[in-house]
């Protein structure tokens, strides 16, 4: 794969994932222009055949990847595997410890074979009294108290999406980045990469764990919180919407009660500062939910808007293919699915000298790469055998 102008062009990455964590690291280096070589066993990759809420699992987190199959119960299969890997700059892979063993690509006999290697693993847990444990995503949630800050102790809530996997994968691209950075400044061996879901969970409720550490009081879960400011809260509009309006600074205090006719407020001596506001929402939030609910929704974004005032409706995810900011120019980039279907995807969410990332990637034919690999590697080895 050449001339996509991209920055890991050039790079090669042999991937042994399933379901999110990895899929996603591999992804996004997909996306950043480097070769994604994806191995699967010869019935494929599970998660091609989710139904439910993993149906875009695999269609996802798989786009731009190359795909090709082997059984490791074939000596030839297994010898492939190791060529290819000798012409790869990175391995991920996300099995649990010893697993990959009993196909000679365990930790040991990787590094002994193929010490240029950068080798990811994307695992449940980092070395420790855990490292033997699977784990999913709901699993850390629960055991990190995210999901205890989410809803409550009583009625512990998961985020409504794979934040951690997806996330555990951002991880995982950093961390092979830094690596690629490495080798690049001159140093010969590869590097033995871990990433950790639950440590990636406990990355997330650091802020939490901090506040209690410095200063001893149990942070409160996200229903149960204090709010930091006198307007922060969701409100229901003249048409029945709901907005969620965040009055954050002094300067929107005033105009906001200026604005939206809340006189009583504004003259009032005992509001004179946020702390005086905060401790009197009892009387505040009830008013401004009666003003808020003179105005349409148009009108009354368009205001907020105007005014530089944080809101933002009450969306669901289907709603965003429909928002304008979303349909922006570079905003969705148009994808295809294995089966040549295309679908909308939210692009990288960065910008990468003016424009958007990931336009027109493919979703691999289970093994349709299979034998343009081989070819590559044969070519390769009879160049490497003349020289």
């Amino acid at each position: 794969m050449t001339g996509t102008g991209l920055p890991l062009e050039g790079v090669r990455v042999v991937e042994m994932t399933h379901m999110v964590m990895g899929p996603t690291c591999g992804m996004v280096l997909a996306q950043l222009g480097a070769e994604i070589i994806k191995v699967e066993p010869p019935a494929g990759d599970k998660t091609r055949s989710l139904g439910g809420m993993g149906t875009a699992f695999f269609p996802l987190f798989n786009r731009g990847k190359r795909s090709i199959v082997l059984d490791f119960n074939k000596p030839e299969d297994r010898e492939t595997m190791d060529r290819l890997l000798a012409s790869a700059d990175v391995f991920l892979e996300n099995f649990r410890d010893g697993q990959l063993d009993k196909q000679g690509l365990g930790p040991e006999e990787l590094r002994r074979k193929h010490p240029h290697l950068i080798v990811a693993g994307h695992k449940g847990f980092l070395s420790g009294p855990y490292e033997h444990r699977p784990a999913l995503d709901e699993v850390v949630q629960m055991m990190s108290g995210l999901a205890a800050m989410t809803g409550t102790r009583d009625k512990p809530q998961r985020v409504g999406s794979s934040a951690n996997d997806i996330m555990g994968g951002m991880f995982g691209a950093i961390s092979i980045l830094a690596a690629l950075y490495q080798k690049r400044g001159g140093h010969k061996n590869g590097a033995d990469i871990r990433i950790g879901l639950f440590e990636n969970c406990l990355f997330l409720v650091a802020q939490h764990m901090v506040e209690y550490e410095m200063t001893g009081n149990k942070p409160r879960s996200m229903p149960e919180r204090e709010h930091a400011w006198p307007i922060y809260d969701i409100f229901d509009t003249a048409e029945g919407d709901r907005i969620f309006i965040g009055v954050v600074t002094e300067g929107h205090w005033w105009t906001f009660c200026k604005e939206f006719g809340l006189k009583e407020f504004a003259d009032d001596p005992s509001l004179r500062n946020t702390t005086d506001r905060i401790l009197a929402r009892g009387r505040i939030i009830p008013r401004v939910a009666e003003v808020v609910r003179q105005w349409k929704m148009a009108d009354l974004s368009a205001k907020l808007d105007e005014l530089n005032i944080c809101f933002s409706p009450i969306n669901r995810p289907e709603d965003l293919l429909t928002d304008p900011h979303v349909l922006r120019p570079g905003g969705l980039v148009q994808n295809f699915n294995a089966n040549g279907a295309p679908f909308r995807v939210p692009a990288l969410p960065i910008e990468w000298n003016g424009g958007n990332i990931g336009e027109g990637l493919k979703v691999p034919v289970l093994g349709a790469d299979t034998d343009a690999v081989r070819a590559e590697l044969d070519k390769l080895s009879s160049t490497d055998n003349a020289a």
